[in-house]
C-alpha cells in the first residue's frame, strides 16, 4: 500500500487502509471512517461505529487513538491533498518502474526471481544463495537490505526516492558479496 508520504517510525504511529468483510468490521482496531452524503447532498466522511471508541465505551473500546495518531492522519491528509490524483499516480509509476529496473538488473547478474511469472508493483522476492550475507554487505555499504523470507529468498521494496545509482549500487554490493 502507498505509505501516503509517511516513513516507518520505529513501531510508532502509522496510517493505513484495509478492506474487510462487513462481518469483521467490529473486530478491526482503530477508528473506522465511512462515506455518506451530508444534508446538502455532498460527499462527506464520518467516523462510523462510534460505540467502539474510548470516549463512548471505554471498557469495551476497540480503538486506541491518541494525539500522535491523529497527527499522523493529518500528515497523510496533507500529503494526499498536496499530491493529488496525478501526483499519487506519478509516485506509483516511478516506484513500479524502479522496482522493475532493479529486478531486471538482479536477474542479469544471475539472481532469479522467486516468482518469475508473477506480476508485481514495487516489491518482489529475489533468490539469493545467502540472504544474511547479502544483507550484511548491504548494511556495510550503507544500504538497507531486504527482508529475509527464509529458504533463500529476500523481499526487496523500491520507492520513488531511490536513484538509478542507488539501485545499481545495490546490485553491485549483492553481486560482490555472493
Amino acid at each position: 500500500a502507498q505509505p501516503l508520504g509517511m516513513p516507518l517510525m520505529f513501531g510508532g504511529p502509522y496510517v493505513g487502509y484495509m478492506a474487510t468483510k462487513e462481518e469483521f468490521v467490529r473486530q478491526l482496531p482503530g477508528r473506522i471512517c465511512g462515506e455518506t452524503i451530508d444534508k446538502d447532498g455532498k460527499l462527506a466522511y464520518v467516523l462510523t461505529l462510534r460505540g467502539r471508541e474510548q470516549d463512548i465505551r471505554r471498557a469495551k473500546a476497540n480503538s486506541n487513538i491518541c494525539t500522535n495518531q491523529a497527527l499522523t492522519a493529518l500528515a497523510a491528509t496533507v500529503y494526499t491533498a498536496l499530491m493529488g490524483p496525478e501526483g499519487l499516480r506519478g509516485v506509483a509509476e516511478l516506484s513500479i518502474s524502479k522496482a522493475h529496473y532493479l529486478a531486471e538488473r538482479l536477474q542479469a547478474s544471475g539472481f532469479g526471481l522467486r516468482y518469475p511469472d508473477a506480476a508485481f508493483l514495487w516489491e518482489f522476492a529475489v533468490e539469493l544463495p545467502d540472504v544474511a550475507r547479502a544483507n550484511e554487505a548491504l548494511l556495510e555499504a550503507g544500504i538497507v537490505g531486504g527482508l529475509d523470507l527464509g529458504d533463500g529468498a529476500m523481499l526487496v521494496a523500491v520507492t520513488e526516492k531511490r536513484t538509478k545509482d542507488e539501485l545499481d549500487a545495490f546490485v553491485e554490493v549483492v553481486s560482490n558479496a555472493l
